[in-house]
């Protein structure tokens, strides 16, 4: 891709972005042919909890991050309810992210707004440089920060990275804007090199790194987020058929 057409690619997508806020609420090689799925940090002791989301392309696993308890265990409580239960993925963008987790959604009308709805509350945010957006994170949608400065998540609403490959130049040119001197060191955050390896291979959306808590994995099932990315939408980013989740917590 040229990279100056890809710098507006990055800033339309960021720009898009903006619209997760929310109105009213807050390596094992793989085997020849077979897609890798994205892996959790292997840094964390405890076990990790894992939750199955199941669609009509297919199921998902998602692997949730013990570095982020807070969206962990409201997430999985949430499931333990029922509350994604016949919810939609109301907001697909090809190459970018699936979005879902408006309770409104159960039994909207395809000319309903959607994008607002909640449990109620916010989660604090957790946002971490160890959990970042490669291609299979779940992380969670928010607020802008004109509003939500605190970088707060919704209580529910979550989001499937798709992304793309980016290239090392792109990379470098979002690391030098997403990441300032580092509280702690007082130096700037730089990308490992198998980050960068990995968003040039499997892909992803590095721009949202530092601005999203990111909280879990897709370890199975990858490829059902490219099958939802890829169905016809309409106004509002919306699939214009239904495309409809149930989740069950595995561990």
């Amino acid at each position: 891709m040229n990279f100056n057409k890809s710098v507006h690619y990055i800033a339309a997508a960021f720009a898009i972005v903006v619209g997760f806020g929310l109105l009213g609420c807050g390596e094992s090689t793989p085997a020849e042919g077979e897609k890798m799925e994205a892996a959790a940090p292997t840094v964390e002791a405890e076990e990790l909890r894992q939750v199955r989301i199941k669609t009509d392309f297919g199921d998902m696993v998602v692997e949730l991050s013990n570095l982020t308890p807070q969206h962990r265990d409201n997430f999985i409580e949430l499931v333990e309810k029922g509350f994604y239960d016949s919810l939609l993925f109301h907001r697909v963008i090809n190459e970018f992210m699936i979005q879902g987790g408006d309770p409104v959604s159960r039994t909207a009308s395809l000319s309903t707004p959607l994008g607002s709805g909640g449990p109620g509350y916010q989660v604090p945010a957790e946002i971490t440089t160890d959990l970042l957006h490669f291609k299979g994170a779940l992380a969670a949608a928010r607020q802008g920060d004109a509003s939500n400065p605190e970088r707060k998540s919704s209580g529910s609403q979550f989001y499937l990275v798709q992304g793309r490959p980016f290239s090392k130049e792109e990379i470098l040119t979002i690391e030098a804007r997403n990441f300032g001197p580092d509280f702690d060191t007082g130096e700037p955050f730089k990308y490992s090199d198998e980050a960068i390896e990995r968003y040039m291979t499997d892909g992803g959306v590095p721009f949202l790194d530092n601005n999203y808590t990111v909280f879990g994995y897709v370890v199975e099932g990858l490829d059902i987020i490219d099958s939802v990315a890829a169905v016809p939408t309409g106004a509002g980013n919306r699939p214009m058929s239904d495309v409809r989740m149930a989740m069950e917590v595995i561990r």
